[in-house]
């Protein structure tokens, strides 16, 4: 039979064909198709050759066509045929699915439809036909019927795929079903169909089965809806990462009962694959995802950001034509996180309405971490991020100072950390990738090298973390670093420093670096650059003071302790010390050529070799001895000798130049704090010591008592340095005096500290102290006294004091803490003298200083934090005591000299001290705390409650002071109380009670005080407004103080009394205008950029409908916190400025930026209305509290801001100047000043008023009722007054008259109420 049908379908007529298969039954025919299709005979010839004899144009043909189609879809569905035949039939039905006609399209449509909802599909493999199906139905024109409708061919297939997509997928057609998709002709609303079913779809998959997925959306993506595709993709695994961080599984979202972690982020790392392949090919899908991260800026940036997208987007950057704006907008984006962050952090208002930001940072980090699993096309996004960041948020400025250690997190600004990610970024990608460390490693030494104009001290922090966690990874690199060592001759003093100590631990496992060094440092020594030399200098120092040698002290004996870098070298390197000492004693060869060389030069290695012998203390003889032979060139043996020392030939001149040729001060200096360290540290360890070496010892312990005794009986005389001498900076023999002035007074001072610690509380030794002491201070007050009266402001500056840290501390406490009896007499020597008092407070002012300003001080330990901060205890402790104990107004009772008194220098140096530790030491606050309590190794008392006994004690000191009479009151001392009182009170925790009774205390002495004292009133105000931003929102307290600025000043209208309120006795005549009046304006500033940020924020949100106050109250949105509380912000600050706008202020200051504060509330007030604007709906309203803010600025606000406008004008020409010259001078910075601020509030007041119409034509609300439109705003020239001016001001009478013409153009038509 099959045969017979074969042959009937090769002639060229099917009539005979036709004829025999009507005389076949269905079944027969089925039957047939079966058996060739299952023996893999000609089956699909078969198929052919009956649809060949069933014409569509007969009905019985069109029947049979239509039911063999659906026995031959079974037949491939059962999975029964080889593989071959179900492809032959496939592609014959294929081929036929065109020829039928539009009904039966629709009901083998359906049956496809009902197949896929049912879940009866077996393989699936005849899926591939109904794509043909619908674009064959698509293209008939006449009206079928589907369901109980007529509809065309194109409606009927939206209809189906409507009904697809809204039913069942089996989870194993899900992919194939996509892939159906992208064959089928789809309209934009036809597409959205299919990727909100896909998407739904992803969360139903196995982990492996969703990258082909995504894979056939995003070729789908081809035909529209990319940002749902993209938007769903990020959604999907932004939410799958958050449920695998918090317990490994995926209960609800993934069909898992856990999803290891390589396998997740390999998924993700072949779908970021995926959606780039995507992007090159259609740039519209990488626009896209611009745009999505761009609207991610709006509101909160981490609702957006992921690690999966921002790996996604950093991958998109190997696209040339995306690089830089998904650089700039990365960028952009972690700024903007960073701002955020310190704008929430410093205020209580918004941390209560915004929700908790994710630190950006974070997110940035894990994608280095999930980098690790094959994530290579991140890897190079990730290092050019990372060095972005560094140049572009990196210090702009160099800085003198290295910090001691890190600040405080809580006082680094958003660039600051975003420079700290770029490094983390680069060192976490340098340990986990291997690949990329070469490249890394070259970009940061070209930085090191070609910047050396700016500050590169991030890099070589970097450098050296790099360094320290895998020194011999550096090996492989080892020809970049000997390559960069050629250029430390040409790069600047700093940068070297840092560089050598970033390489360091790299020289204890390269012998080969190590060797390039010293070869580049000894041709270095003889560069003619000075720099060059101090560089070299510089090196050999580093060399001696990490190169061990057999027998140095432990380091637990040292002062300064071995960083953890030598600790890791140690490990992978076997220690040397023989060789050590050889090369050690060879670089002291080295140096001791420096002696030689400049002042500088020779500067740097004074100061090193105290270093360089408590890290190395076996090269104690060879330093001495250095020292000693150096001494000798200046010291007069002879011991009646006066003076001791030939400082003259210190200075050289040579012609007109005269230049220091010996730091004669910095050799004392350093000889006597070397010798003082290794008699006190290294002898009593010491068994057997070398006779010669002893003999060094003896030698210099001998000259330094020669030279104290001599100069004690010096003269200035002696030093030809008397009142006589010449100290003009204009002559040779001036400049040449200054130097010896200073040299005397640098050797004074060493002294001093010698002989100290040698005196054994000796009262002859101290006595000769006070003697040393009065020779520096008539040269100080000989060399202030010259200089003063000259040109130069030597006079002004600070000489640096070589007493060392610990010195001054030591002398602090026996000055005023040592009540031992044995002690007594021969410090009462030094008690009686006030100048030596005020001198050792002094000193510990300037040091206290010179670590605020740069985090190091100077002297021996001063790169050792742990003696720095140890000393800094005991000073605070011992000023702390000095202040409590003798009050100022105590002090200054009795005293007769003039300068400041002992305790208000105490006090001084505690102010200091407290913003250096905060800012230097700020993980060590807690021991500092504990120190000043006399405690050791006290109970754990939390930092707050420590904090708050310190406040206790400053506010007694505060309240005392201001109990005081007016006359008795010292304003300078008030103010630095008020400073430590704040400092103090930031580390205070905002949540505590010790917080709120510190704020409630403020806030009493502001309304209890009434010192008529500008600077303290601002001090005080700052420290209130300070704490009370912490607490709640300030703007009660605005609009408290504002009241009180009117009543004191009175008001516009001079007419109208103003009854005066008293709710802060600080708010007087004397401090009302400016200085309080400029508080509360900046301070509301500060509130209108909160609420700004926070209605940017709003409009961030997802689209929502506002809610009319009767819905709201069934079902707030979640948005309607916020928008209460920006609109009570506003209120109650409108208020405020309701207050200053009627207030009589002085013109100036306060006008101007009264009218530019008005300006910024009323952009504020614009910003609301926009934001309502966007999201209320046509039929609703806006909430009954935003109508009556606006029924409040019209009423309270604008008429106001008009009158002020009036009064303004009329004062300024009321006030006009006599004189000619000075009433165009006058009348120009006028002009400058006041053209600016009044057009810009006009303009505000207007755009306000503009979108208020706007909002009250949407929400049906008339919200215009209460605004009073004020002719003051029409600027037109009017010919009639112009004519009538200009003929006046011929005849020199047009002052008089035009001034009156003016104001009645400019007069409010309605008088202002005073609101009682």
């Amino acid at each position: 039979m099959d045969q017979k049908i074969l042959s009937l379908a090769t002639s060229k007529t099917a009539d005979k064909l036709q004829e025999f298969l009507k005389t076949l039954r269905e079944d027969e025919l089925t039957n047939l198709l079966q058996n060739q299709a299952v023996t893999g005979k000609a089956a699909g010839a078969l198929v052919r050759a009956i649809f060949k004899g069933s014409p569509c144009s007969e009905e019985d043909g069109a029947l049979r066509r239509r039911k063999i189609y659906t026995y031959c879809i079974q037949l491939v569905e059962s999975g029964d045929l080889p593989k071959q035949v179900a492809s032959e039939l496939i592609g014959s039905l294929m081929l036929e699915a065109h020829h039928f006609p539009g009904p039966l399209l629709v009901e083998l449509a359906n049956e496809y439809v009902g197949m896929i909802k049912d879940g009866s599909l077996v393989n699936g493999k005849s899926l591939e036909l109904l794509p043909i199906i619908l674009v064959a139905l698509s293209t008939k024109k006449e009206n079928l019927t589907h369901g109980t409708g007529e509809l065309s061919g194109e409606e009927c297939k939206k209809q189906l795929i409507n009904t697809l997509c809204s039913g069942r997928w089996d989870q194993q057609y899900v992919i194939q079903l996509t892939s159906m998709f992208k064959d089928i002709p789809l309209t934009a609303e036809e597409v959205e169909f299919v990727v909100d079913k896909v998407l739904k779809m992803l969360s139903m998959l196995n982990l492996q089965e969703i990258p082909p997925l995504v894979y056939q959306l995003l070729v789908l993506s081809s035909k529209g809806s990319r940002k749902t595709v993209l938007e769903g993709i990020v959604s999907f695994f932004r939410d799958l990462d958050k449920q695998h961080s918090e317990d490994q599984s995926g209960d609800e979202l993934l069909d898992l009962v856990t999803v290891p972690s390589g396998e997740l982020r390999h998924v993700e790392g072949t779908i970021i694959l995926h959606i780039v392949f995507a992007i090159k090919l259609d740039s519209e899908l990488g626009r896209e995802l611009l745009k999505q991260a761009k609207a991610g800026q709006q509101g909160d940036p981490s609702k957006y950001l992921c690690p999966f997208s921002v790996a996604l987007l950093l991958s998109v950057t190997g696209i040339q034509r995306f690089e830089e704006q998904v650089f700039d907008l990365l960028k952009t984006l972690i700024m903007r996180n960073f701002k955020d962050l310190q704008l929430l952090q410093s205020s209580k208002f918004l941390q209560n309405l915004a929700p908790q930001r994710t630190c950006i940072s974070t997110m940035i980090l894990e994608v280095v971490k999930n980098s690790v699993h094959s994530w290579d096309h991140v890897t190079q996004g990730l290092v050019k991020l990372g060095f972005i960041l560094m140049d572009s948020c990196g210090p702009k400025k160099l800085v003198d100072g290295k910090a001691v250690e890190t600040s405080s997190s809580l006082s680094k600004t958003p660039s600051q950390h975003a420079c700290e990610l770029g490094a983390s970024i680069l060192l976490e990608t340098f340990k986990v990738h291997e690949v990329i460390r070469q490249e890394i490693l070259e970009q940061v030494f070209n930085r090191v090298i070609t910047r050396a104009s700016s500050p590169i001290s991030h890099f070589l922090d970097l450098l050296s973390d790099i360094i320290l966690y895998a020194p011999l990874v550096l090996q492989n690199c080892s020809s970049k670093v000997t390559e960069t060592f050629d250029y430390l001759s040409f790069l600047p003093l700093q940068t070297v420093q840092g560089l050598l100590k970033a390489v360091q631990p790299l020289l204890k496992v390269s012998m080969a670096v190590r060797d390039s060094l010293i070869l580049v440092l000894r041709k270095a020594m003889f560069a003619s650059q000075l720099d060059a030399r101090k560089s070299a200098v510089a090196g050999f120092l580093l060399l001696l003071k990490n190169f061990k040698v057999l027998g140095s002290l432990a380091s637990s004996q040292c002062s300064q302790s071995i960083g953890a870098s030598q600790v890791r070298v140690d490990v992978h390197s076997r220690y040397n010390s023989v060789a050590n000492e050889t090369f050690c004693l060879e670089i002291m060869d080295s140096l001791r050529r420096c002696l030689g060389q400049q002042a500088d030069v020779r500067l740097m290695l004074y100061e090193g070799f105290c270093d360089v012998l408590r890290r190395n203390s076996q090269l104690a003889s060879s330093i001495m001895q250095s020292l000693l032979s150096q001494l000798k060139q200046y010291y007069e043996p002879k011991p009646d000798v006066l003076p001791p020392l030939k400082v003259e030939a210190c200075v050289l001149m040579q012609g007109n130049q005269i230049s220091l040729q010996e730091p004669l001060d910095h050799l004392l200096c350093c000889t006597q704090h070397c010798l003082s360290w290794y008699k006190s540290t290294v002898l009593p360890l010491q068994r057997d010591v070398d006779e010669e070496e002893e003999g060094v010892y003896h030698e210099l312990d001998d000259m330094l008592e020669s030279i104290t005794s001599r100069m004690v009986k010096s003269e200035l005389e002696d030093f030809e340095l008397d009142k006589s001498a010449d100290f003009s900076q204009s002559t040779d023999t001036g400049i040449k005096n200054h130097m010896c002035a200073h040299l005397v007074m640098g050797i004074c001072e060493v002294l001093i500290e010698y002989n100290f610690y040698t005196s054994n509380f000796s009262k002859n030794k101290f006595e000769e102290i006070l003697s040393l002491f009065m020779c520096y201070k008539k040269l100080s007050d000989i060399v202030n006294e010259k200089t003063s009266k000259g040109k130069s402001k030597m006079a002004n500056k600070t000489h640096e004091s070589f007493l060392s840290m610990k010195f001054v501390s030591d002398l602090l406490t026996a000055l005023f803490r040592d009540s031992t009896q044995s002690h007594e007499e021969s410090l009462s020597v030094l008690r009686c003298s006030t100048e030596f008092m005020r001198y050792a407070v002094s000193v510990a002012l300037y040091k206290a200083q010179q670590l605020k300003e740069t985090g190091h001080v100077g002297g021996p330990d001063s790169h050792n934090p742990s003696k720095i901060f140890q000393s800094l205890c005991d000073i605070t402790r011992v000023l702390l005591w000095r202040y409590t104990s003798i009050p100022t107004a105590v002090e200054e009772s009795g005293k007769k000299e003039r300068g400041k008194s002992i305790s208000l220098m105490c006090l001084e140096g505690l102010e200091k001290i407290l913003c250096a530790v905060r800012q230097f030491f700020q993980p060590r606050v807690q021991q500092f705390l504990r120190a000043l309590d006399n405690e050791e190794d006290g109970v754990d008392v939390p930092i707050t409650q420590r904090a708050a006994f310190q406040i206790r004690q400053f506010q007694r000191s505060l309240l005392n002071l201001l109990s005081s009479r007016e006359e008795d009151f010292n304003s300078k001392e008030a103010q630095l109380l008020v400073t430590v009182l704040a400092s103090l009170s930031k580390l205070l925790e905002p949540s505590s009670p010790q917080f709120l009774q510190m704020l409630n205390w403020t806030c009493k002495i502001c309304k209890e005080n009434s010192r008529e004292d500008a600077p303290f009133c601002k001090s005080l105000m700052n420290l209130l407004f300070s704490l009370h931003v912490l607490y709640k929102s300030p703007v009660t307290l605005l609009r408290d103080l504002s009241q009180d600025i009117h009543g004191q000043l009175g008001d516009i209208d001079e007419d109208c009394e103003v009854e005066k309120s008293d709710h802060f006795a600080i708010v007087n005549l004397k401090t009302a205008a400016p200085t309080a009046c400029l508080l509360v304006l900046s301070q509301a500033e500060k509130v209108l950029e909160e609420v700004d940020w926070l209605i940017t924020n709003l409009k961030g949100l997802p689209s929502q409908e506002t809610l009319s106050e009767e819905a709201s109250s069934q079902a707030a949105p979640p948005s309607y916190a916020a928008e209460k509380g920006i609109v009570m912000q506003l209120g109650t600050l409108l208020t405020c400025f309701h207050e200053l706008a009627q207030t009589a202020l002085p013109s100036g200051s306060c006008v101007d930026t009264l009218l530019k504060g008005l300006c910024k509330m009323y952009t504020t007030l614009t910003a609301l209305v926009r934001y309502y604007l966007q999201v209320c709906r046509s039929s609703g309203g806006i909430p009954k509290i935003m109508e009556k803010l606006v029924k409040l600025s019209g009423s309270h606000l604008t008429p106001l801001c008009y009158t002020l406008i009036s009064y303004v004008q009329n004062k300024s020409n009321s006030g006009k100047c006599t004189d000619e010259k000075k009433e165009k001078t006058a009348a120009m910075a006028r002009v400058l000043r006041e053209t600016k601020p009044i057009p810009n509030l006009v303009f505000a007041i207007e755009q306000y008023e503009k979108f208020l119409i706007h909002l009250s034509k949407k929400t049906k609300v008339n919200l215009m009722q209460h605004m009073k439109l004020s002719t003051s705003r029409d600027f037109k020239i009017k010919g009639d007054v112009l004519d009538t001016i200009l003929r006046e001001d011929v005849e020199d009478g047009s002052e008089e008259v035009a001034a009156p013409q003016h104001r009645g153009q400019d007069e409010e038509p309605a008088k202002k109420k005073r609101k009682k």
